[in-house]
């Protein structure tokens, strides 16, 4: 029997207050409104943003929520006025959207988009003030405009992303955050040139995608940063050719990496959301011409930095979503995973169910794994 039209109740993962365990709840899924679509979620992984709403967030207005968004999945009906999509159609949702009709959407300097969630939503809450799901007679809101940690979600037509339906979705669910995040940082942001020497700081799965992203721009030199000695040989995997641990060492870890470079790197890459990172990562720079790329989020702490890091020629950059355009990035970077010009399988450490949401948090916790994919729905 179609569920088109009706309400769809299903089991969510549903986070009540910060700091405190997600709750598999049974929800109910309303169906899409004008311009929006229904999805039916195949698989979504934990992502570290996930982590920084449940533990960092003290806003009582981001709760409740249902967390998740990176994520893949199938439509399951669609709203009046949508035409790009349709029912079987194979997605993956997006938290930066592109309506191709604003000002930002048409310039070819950035992907951020007029009509995306954060224009109509509350910034501390990190979600819109509409919401089409409900639990127990609450309103639950959608983190990021999306909320995959769920068996249905319901998102704006301007934040999905129609690809190949033969990729499978419990692995290309990732290109739609810590992928295109880090890889498109390097390849987009920095734009790292063929021949030069980088330093990727922070190997979750953000800096190995930026690792990845180095070496298929052309570096010559990728100096892979963690202080956790186990990220060393998975970074090799995505092209790093030094690995540093800054626990090593007795000198700033700009220092060090100004010794190994004679002077300093091209491009340097943040990628853990640490403010004192973001400045060594600057520091690590050549002067001159050095650019370094703030990837990691961090909503709470300001940066600092001595302005003649910068007069002296360094460039400082921010990325958000690797700075692809939400709809032809992600359709773009599935293609070349089916293209086997893309590393996915391998950020994938561990596979779980959505009832077992909370191990897989507790492992991004505790350094124990890079992607825990959720497989929330069969095909």
């Amino acid at each position: 029997m179609s569920t088109a039209g009706k309400v769809i109740r299903c089991k969510a993962a549903v986070a009540w207050e910060s700091n405190k365990p997600l709750v598999i709840e049974d929800i109910e899924v309303a169906p899409p409104q004008a311009n929006e679509v229904r999805i039916k979620i195949v698989a979504t992984a934990v992502c570290h943003s996930d982590l920084n709403q449940l533990f960092e967030n003290k806003h009582e207005d981001g709760f409740p929520t249902v967390l998740g968004h990176e994520a893949a999945g199938i439509i399951e009906s669609v709203g009046s006025g949508v035409t790009e999509y349709r029912p079987g159609d194979h997605v993956i949702p997006l938290f930066i959207s592109q309506c191709r009709e604003c000002r930002f959407c048409k310039s070819p300097k950035t992907n951020q988009c007029d009509k995306g969630w954060a224009n109509a939503g509350r910034h501390n809450a990190m979600a819109p003030l509409e919401s089409r799901l409900t639990c127990k007679g609450k309103k639950v809101l959608q983190f990021l405009g999306t909320g995959t940690f769920s068996e249905y979600t319901v998102v704006n037509q301007v934040a999905v992303a129609k690809i190949d339906p033969a990729a499978p979705l419990d692995k290309v669910c990732l290109i739609g955050c810590g992928i295109c995040t880090g890889y498109g940082a390097a390849v987009n942001t920095a734009k790292v040139e063929p021949g030069s020497t980088c330093a990727v700081f922070g190997l979750g799965a953000v800096g190995l995608a930026a690792v990845m992203g180095c070496q298929a721009a052309g570096a010559k030199r990728i100096i892979a940063v963690d202080i956790n000695p186990e990220k060393a040989e998975k970074a090799k995997v995505f092209g790093a050719t030094d690995f540093v641990n800054p626990k090593d060492h007795s000198k700033p870890i700009s220092q060090v990496l100004s010794e190994m470079t004679d002077g300093g790197v091209d491009f340097s890459l943040e990628c853990v959301g640490n403010v004192g990172v973001m400045r060594s990562a600057l520091e690590s720079c050549v002067k001159g011409w050095g650019v370094s790329v703030i990837v990691g989020v961090n909503i709470m702490e300001d940066i600092s930095a001595r302005p003649l890091m910068l007069i002296a020629g360094r460039t400082w950059k921010g990325s958000l979503f690797g700075g692809f355009k939400g709809k032809d990035g992600v359709a773009k970077m599935v293609e070349a995973y089916m293209d086997k010009k893309l590393k996915v399988d391998e950020f994938i450490t561990h596979n779980m169910t959505l009832d077992q949401v909370n191990d897989a948090i507790e492992l991004m916790k505790e350094g124990k794994c890079i992607r825990t994919v959720l497989n929330v729905s069969p095909k």
